[in-house]
Parts: structure tokens; C-alpha cells; sequence
């Protein structure tokens, strides 16, 4: 008998492909498609972008008609808008930078797709993520997609021991480049060649300063202008509210100080933001909340481990401990713009031990 899966359909290319290789290794599938948010932003009004627009879902339910599977589209915007949107914006207006692409992983997709999965009676389910999945001594982990240019794992660190031992990623061991020879040389050619998008699935226009503004009543009385002071609280100038500054930035800043001047913290009690040098971004250590554990039940004493501040750094060295004010990172060596809200995401070598958000 054939195992059923559920699998978990964009419209893009990867999760297309994901969905022909199980195929062709004799799965039998149920094609599922979230419709998450309807764009409120006046810069994409005319035509809605993204990965779960109204195109995409189409695209999906095309796809799994000419493959012979049934496909259903799941209405969530009413969840996503709990879970995802809320706390995007509660985040911000709190002076801290949210990644909603975990949020909606944990939430959402495996949040949703595992009673799925029990009401069609599927005994897995599948995504198109480049990540692999693990089980060794009775624990299930994520490691590295063999691509590492497009590795997702770090937006997938909250997934619980159920999450990983019923999940399927077939592009785990595949390039992105053999993803789309693939698609190409099973006749897909135009899909083949699908730009991705890069930008928040609900900022289109990858202005979140504008969604803000739309979606926050009296957003600019509420957020009004303030300080930009130095470290030593000297006032330098003006800002424009402080939900519009996150560390690290230096563009946009809309102040001349006759050096590269940066956002080094945002005190929204104060309603002051704080600038100064590069080199200043520089921190040794910061505290890890909402820890989730993978490959180990428990952190290991004196476990050296390469930690990942933002998706796109290399990370760091650093160890892990347990201090009386909670889970205490500390690199090695300085690590810059650690951002509070952002995920903290700890690896041995290619294997994902666990993650967390930066306090």
C-alpha cells in the first residue's frame, strides 16, 4: 500500500518539484495550498506578489490536476492574522525585529498541516525546503540542505520532535540549479525559470515601515518623533518614531554626524534611538527566550557550537549556559547588530541543535 502524504504546495518551483520527485517514488499525494493574507498596501494594490497571492494558489491547484492528485486550498488568513501579522507588528511597536517567516512555520504551515495530514488520512507530510531531516539514538534534528546557498533550516528551528518525524523535504539533498534542470526536463520549463521572490510574503513592496503605518491606527501620533542620541545619551537629532529604526541600519537614517553612523539600540520607553559607530554593533553574548531543543534533550555542557544571529551570517563560535537570568550565549569572538526578536539558531557543524529568540 502506498504511504500518503500531504504535501504542501506554493505555486513555486520547489515545492512543484518536491511534489513530482514523491511521485515518482510511488507516494501517493494530497496536495494542500494556505491562503494566508489579503494585501492591504496601497503599493501593491493593483496586483498582489508574493508566494501565497491568488495566482499562486491556482498555480498549485493546476499542478495537481495535471499530476492526478486531489488539492484542496485552506483558508488561514484569519489564523495567520493571529499569529503572524499581530505579532509582527506587536514586535515593532515594542522596538524589537520579528522574523514572521518562523512564526509562520511553527504556527501555520506545520502548526496546520499535521491535522490535515490526520483528516485526509496521510501518514506524512512534505514541503519544498531545502533542509534534511534526521533520526539517530530516538531524536529527530534538521541538518543542512546539501545546498547551502539555499538552506532554510534556520527559519525552521521551532519544529517539535511530532513536527520532524512525520515531515518529508525531497529537495534536502538537491541543488537549486538541479531543481530547476529537473522541472525543465520534465517538461516545465517555464517554471523552471519562475523568479522567486525575496520579501515578506505580506510586504510585497518590502516596505514594512509603510505597512506599519497602514495597519497601526494613528500610527504617527502614537509613534511620534524623537531622539537620536549618542551611547553617552547626548541628543544628535531627530527621528521619525522609533518602530521605523532596527539595529544595525544604516541607510534611511535621514541624519549627517560626518561619519557611518548606525542604530545600535531602540528604547521605545524613551522614544529615543540610539546611533554610533560600527564598531560599536560589536557584542560578546546575549540571551537566548523561547529555546527549542532538536538533536539534543539538553544542551551538553562545554558543546562548542556555531550560532546564527540573522539567515544570512556564517555564524559564530560560541557556548551555550544556563544562568539565573536564563539561556546566556557567548561567542568567542565580537558578533555584530545581535538583534533582539531575530532568531538565535545553534548548529554542530551541519546539524541544527536548537534555536531560540534574542532577548
Amino acid at each position: 500500500m502506498k504511504e500518503k502524504v500531504l504535501m504542501a504546495m506554493s505555486g513555486g518551483i520547489d515545492s512543484s518539484v518536491a511534489a513530482l520527485l514523491l511521485l515518482e517514488q510511488g507516494y501517493e499525494l494530497v496536495g494542500v495550498t494556505f491562503r494566508t493574507y489579503d494585501s492591504i498596501s496601497t503599493a501593491c494594490m493593483e496586483k498582489e506578489k508574493g508566494c501565497c497571492n491568488v495566482d499562486a494558489l491556482f498555480e498549485a491547484k493546476r499542478l495537481a490536476e495535471q499530476l492526478g492528485f486531489e488539492h484542496h486550498i485552506l483558508d488561514v488568513r484569519k489564523e495567520f492574522e493571529d499569529k503572524v501579522i499581530d505579532d509582527f507588528v506587536a514586535e515593532y511597536l515594542e522596538g524589537r525585529t520579528p522574523n514572521p517567516c518562523v512564526r509562520c512555520n511553527s504556527y501555520i504551515k506545520w502548526g496546520l498541516l499535521l491535522d490535515m495530514a490526520r483528516e485526509y488520512g496521510c501518514q506524512k507530510i512534505a514541503t519544498g525546503h531545502y533542509a534534511q531531516v534526521i533520526n539517530h539514538k530516538d531524536r529527530y534534528f534538521l541538518r543542512k540542505g546539501t545546498d547551502t546557498g539555499k538552506d532554510q533550516t534556520y527559519f525552521l528551528w521551532t519544529l517539535t520532535q511530532e513536527n520532524l518525524a512525520a515531515t518529508l523535504f525531497p529537495l534536502g539533498k538537491m541543488t537549486k540549479q538541479e531543481v530547476r534542470d529537473f522541472a525543465a526536463a520534465h517538461g516545465y520549463v517555464s517554471l523552471s525559470k519562475k523568479r522567486e521572490s525575496q520579501e515578506i510574503c505580506f510586504i510585497p513592496d518590502n516596505d514594512y515601515r509603510q505597512f506599519l503605518e497602514e495597519r497601526v491606527e494613528d500610527y504617527k501620533t502614537r509613534f511620534p518623533a524623537g531622539d537620536f542620541v549618542d551611547r553617552e545619551g547626548r541628543v544628535l537629532g531627530k527621528h521619525s518614531g522609533y518602530p521605523n529604526y532596527t539595529i544595525g541600519q544604516r541607510k534611511g537614517l535621514g541624519i549627517a554626524l560626518g561619519y557611518p553612523a548606525y542604530v545600535l539600540e531602540v528604547q521605545p520607553t524613551l522614544n529615543r534611538v540610539v546611533l554610533g559607530h560600527k564598531e560599536d554593533l560589536n557584542q560578546m553574548s546575549c540571551y537566548i527566550d523561547q529555546v527549542n531543543m532538536m538533536k539534543y534533550a539538553q544542551i551538553p555542557e562545554d558543546l562548542l557550537l556555531t550560532v546564527r544571529v540573522r539567515y544570512r551570517s556564517q555564524g559564530a563560535a560560541a557556548r551555550l549556559s544556563h544562568t539565573d537570568e536564563g539561556l546566556l550565549c557567548t561567542f568567542l569572538a565580537p558578533v555584530d547588530a545581535i538583534t533582539p526578536g531575530q532568531s538565535a539558531v545553534f548548529y554542530e557543524g551541519d546539524d541544527l541543535v536548537g534555536g531560540g529568540i534574542i532577548r
